[in-house]
Order: structure tokens, then C-alpha cells, then sequence
């Protein structure tokens, strides 16, 4: 493992996945297949990549059928937060699972995105990336050029020195990928209703306290039946291209 990479990650699973309907009317959205892999298993593999020890998976949705799924994974260790009786958004979710994730900063992935790294691993930029210090929260991002299946605007305006706010219509700027790095003491007082990790971001970028990461390679987001297919094909480009290497 790098020195300094995390050793926990919350997976953020447990979302109903409407705008995937009908397909998840039978089936959990982190349970779609890309490219013969399941979303939450694209977001585990790489985890398992990076050396992380634990990830704790939300689930609520169809649970019993992400319970199942996960109880075959060795690596990373899984475990289950159950939100079966109350769903509690992203950041509701991550402080529910606050005990199981230790006092050390943790990274937190979305189970609908995923990406395919370019020379050093993702992860391991952003551990590297990381400052306690100057930082309440770290945030990889993509240009629009990497993004497959986004079909909103960008999300924030990064400066120099990686400081970023949200953008304004119009601006140009980067888009949120998926993946963050930051230290439990953020939730320090936060009460256990649902709760939206876009309000933490709004606070750390009050405080000059919200960074982004520029990350390498393809990033791919998977949130409607339409985006499968474009998602598949750039798996099988990049298959394509390592293959030939």
C-alpha cells in the first residue's frame, strides 16, 4: 500500500436508482453490468487495487440482493451498512457508518461511476494529493473531454492551486468524478438525519477548504439505461488499445 493511502472507503450503494428504471425495478442499480462487471464490484476491484483494506457498502434498495452479491468478495473486506429502514442520502449514510470507518481520513466512491486509470492510479494521486492540513475535503475531477454519460454541466471552478467553488451557468470548470478523500472529523456534531454531502461541500468551499484532484484516463458515469451501451464501448476501446500495447 502507498504510504498514506487510506486503508477504509465508504461505497455510497444505496440510492433507488430511479432514472435506470425499469431495470431497476428488479435489480439494485450498483448490481447493472458494465462490460460483463458490476457497478459496485468496478468501484470494489479498484479499491482492491489501491491496497484498501475495508469498504463499507450502504445498501437499501433490493438489500437482500446486494447482501447476497457482496458476501462473495474477499477483497476489500465488506461491510454492510443496512439502511433498509431509512434511507439517509450521501452524507446520512457516510455518518451512520462513521464507527466502522476509523478515525483516519477514508475515501468515498459512488457505486454509478466508475473509471479506467491512465498512468498512476487515481487513488493513489488523491492519497498523495491530500493535505489535512489545508483541506476539509478532496475531490477527484474530470474534464468533460473524459466523461462518458454526463449530461449536466460542469460542477466547480478549480484555481491554480486546486481550490475549488461551484460553478455559475456558463462557467467553464470540471466536474465532480465520483470519488473523495476526507477525515471523519468533518462530521464532528452532525445529527443522524438524511443529510446531503453537497452541503459539506458548500461549507469547505466557504472556508477555501474544498480541492480538486484532476484525475487521468476515462471517467464514466452510468445513471440511465442509455448510458450502458457508451459506457461498454469505452471499455472495449481502452480493452482495444491495451491489447495492442
Amino acid at each position: 500500500m502507498t504510504a498514506g493511502m487510506p486503508d477504509t472507503a465508504m461505497v455510497l450503494a444505496a440510492g433507488l436508482g430511479k432514472r435506470m428504471r425499469p431495470i431497476t425495478d428488479t435489480v439494485p442499480k450498483p448490481l447493472v453490468k458494465i462490460a460483463g462487471k458490476t457497478l459496485v464490484d468496478w468501484a470494489l476491484d479498484t479499491l482492491a487495487d489501491a491496497g484498501v483494506g475495508t469498504a463499507v457498502v450502504n445498501v437499501h434498495h433490493l438489500a437482500d440482493q446486494m447482501e447476497a452479491h457482496l458476501a462473495g468478495r474477499r477483497a476489500p473486506r465488506v461491510v454492510i451498512s443496512d439502511e433498509r429502514d431509512r434511507l439517509l442520502d450521501s452524507a446520512g449514510g457516510v455518518i451512520k457508518a462513521l464507527p466502522r470507518l476509523g478515525d483516519a481520513p477514508f475515501f468515498i466512491l459512488n457505486a454509478d461511476t466508475f473509471w479506467l486509470d491512465e498512468g498512476m492510479p487515481n487513488l493513489q494521486r488523491l492519497a498523495l494529493a491530500w493535505n489535512g492540513e489545508a483541506m476539509d475535503i478532496l475531490l477527484m475531477v474530470a474534464d468533460f473531454d473524459q466523461a462518458t454519460g454526463h449530461s449536466g454541466s460542469v460542477d466547480f471552478v478549480m484555481d491554480e492551486a486546486g481550490r475549488l467553488r461551484r460553478a455559475q451557468k456558463g462557467e467553464t470548470g470540471v466536474i465532480y468524478a465520483g470519488a473523495i478523500i476526507l477525515h471523519p472529523r468533518l462530521f464532528a456534531g452532525a445529527g443522524s438525519e438524511p443529510q446531503s454531502l453537497n452541503a459539506y461541500f458548500d461549507a469547505a468551499a466557504a472556508g477555501g477548504r474544498l480541492f480538486g484532484m484532476r484525475m487521468g484516463g476515462d471517467w464514466i458515469t452510468v445513471g440511465t439505461p442509455d448510458a450502458i451501451a457508451p459506457a461498454e464501448a469505452v471499455v472495449a476501446a481502452r480493452a482495444r488499445l491495451s491489447d495492442a500495447g
